[in-house]
């Protein structure tokens, strides 16, 4: 039990406890002076610290949320990991939501700078550094197949459809709203049923990792290794925190009631994490919206600033899985983010927005819809082969890049 704590409750853990807590309380002894107008000096220091503070915390929900999925295995872990990124990016924008001003398209704002982040930035770099380092990655066709069905039809339903049937600003109507808020949250559970359940197979690695850089070595003409020396070799390439053998064997039911008390403290750990995210959110929401408005920026912005904060840390675990070769695990973190980003935020912003009264403008600009269809589409054909390489990583960040041009045009 000793020992157990010990690695659960490591000095970063306690040093992210005490940054995330003691910011808050400081907060509220100083909140007479972030009262508006807040001196540009005092706000531009604030709004970096509170920052700051929520990334280091973010850092440390996505590190105890690894260590669950290093003992749940995939797809379960994946999933843990992208359940805690939602819950951020729920959180964000229910503090802006809430706060002073009107932020009628923040929601959609964020989703979709979430969404291009992941399909076109993180994606493309995932593609670009495990394509350069490992040559083709053969990944599970019908796992992504899987991810990039569900992304299509929640994108469509979150930001083409109210253009169509909305209201003229580009929201739903509240008799429109319920059965859209009950389809993707249905849709959404089925999916996850699925993954967990009878098709849990199809979201795990293809191919041994190391398989396709051996191919590419191959092909390029390179001397072959013996066989022992290419089961070292493969052996040496698996990441540390896994354990393949342990997830075979023991069912997922097997794992929760041999290793409880290590989960429990560790989503002790993650929720006393998170809270702080959520107390300090509200104070980021309202000085960055005084900010921004001062510096006359993009009221798109916001949103960005958001996803940003959001998916930063998952971002690094998607490139470390990349650089490990794990193509598979790279989908499972970055479209099952996807998938869990627009199939359960959209539907949680439109209950609060029914909630408190206001309206939630979802519909998305014609750049914007032309760039992430463009995405899916290169993401569809790109997974529909066998294998993927760098090339379509460099695919992937053009369109991004585009992205971001498009939102101070």
């Amino acid at each position: 039990m000793t020992a157990a704590l010990r690695s659960i409750i490591t000095p970063t853990a306690i040093l992210r406890l005490v940054l995330g807590w003691g910011v808050f309380i400081a907060l509220q002894f100083m909140g007479s002076l972030l009262a508006s107008p807040v001196p540009l000096p005092l706000l531009v220091t604030a709004l970096v610290v509170i920052i700051a503070v929520i990334l280091v915390c973010a850092f440390g929900v996505v590190t105890g949320a690894e260590h669950l999925a290093s003992r749940l295995g995939d797809p379960y872990g994946s999933l843990v990991l992208t359940i805690s990124i939602c819950l951020i990016e729920v959180i964000l924008i229910a503090a802006v939501l809430l706060g002073p001003g009107d932020h009628a398209t923040i929601a959609r704002d964020s989703v979709m700078a979430v969404s291009m982040i992941i399909l076109g930035a993180v994606i493309g770099l995932c593609l670009l550094v495990g394509g350069l380092r490992h040559g083709a990655l053969t990944h599970n066709r019908t796992g992504v197949s899987n991810y990039l069905v569900m992304i299509v039809v929640f994108a469509a339903l979150a930001f083409a459809v109210p253009t169509l049937i909305g209201t003229p600003d580009g929201a739903y109507e509240i008799w429109q709203e319920i059965p859209i808020i009950v389809i993707t949250v249905g849709a959404y559970v089925f999916f996850l049923y699925r993954q967990m359940g009878p098709q849990a197979h199809e979201f795990t690695e293809a191919a041994p990792v190391g398989a396709a850089s051996a191919d590419a070595s191959s092909t390029a003409g390179t001397t072959q290794s013996s066989p022992i020396e290419a089961a070292d070799q493969s052996e040496s390439s698996r990441p540390e925190a896994a354990d393949p053998s342990d997830q075979e064997t023991q069912g997922i039911v097997e794992i929760l009631s041999t290793h409880r008390v290590e989960i429990v403290l560790r989503l002790t750990l993650l929720v006393a994490t998170v809270l702080p995210i959520v107390l300090l959110s509200h104070d980021m929401a309202t000085l960055l919206d005084d900010g921004l408005a001062r510096l006359g920026a993009p009221v798109a912005l916001s949103g960005v600033v958001i996803a940003m904060i959001v998916f930063l840390p998952e971002t690094l675990t998607s490139l470390r899985a990349a650089w490990n070769g794990e193509i598979q695990r790279v989908s499972n973190l970055c479209h099952g983010a996807q998938v869990s980003t627009v199939g359960l935020t959209i539907p949680t912003v439109l209950v609060i927005g029914m909630l408190t009264d206001q309206q939630i403008v979802l519909a998305e600009s014609p750049i914007n819809l032309a760039l992430l269809a463009i995405t899916l589409l290169v993401s569809v054909i790109g997974f529909a082969g066998k294998k993927v390489t760098a090339v379509q990583g460099a695919a992937h960040l053009i369109i991004f890049v585009v992205f971001g041009l498009a939102l101070f045009a």
